[in-house]
């Protein structure tokens, strides 16, 4: 299993935008195939600081998604919202931790 988390800084006057992107998108990113969870934290600090918390069958399944119409659609509108270069990790977990 992969988990993915994906840290994004917003411009203020942009993440009530972002928030209504996420909200329109989230149901239709759970249920893709391969997708096993999906979440949006806020950061303890900083307000404008999200953080997408994701876990994928596999790697295989996240590019599967990565390269699809939805995440196509979604990121385009989402990335001109930002204030800062997003970072993203993935990481393997173990299956006892699942």
């Amino acid at each position: 299993m992969l988990l993915r988390i994906v840290r994004m800084e917003f411009q203020p006057e942009k993440l009530t935008d972002f928030l209504a992107i996420f909200e329109k998108s989230k149901q239709s990113i759970r249920t893709f195939s391969g997708c096993q969870y999906l979440a949006l934290h806020t950061d303890a600090k900083n307000p404008y600081i999200r953080y997408t918390y994701s876990k994928w069958e596999s790697e295989a399944a996240l590019d599967v998604y990565r390269n699809s119409e939805l995440f196509a659609i979604t990121w385009a509108n989402t990335k001109v919202l930002f204030a800062a270069k997003p970072q993203a990790f993935s990481l393997f977990l173990a299956d006892e931790i699942c």
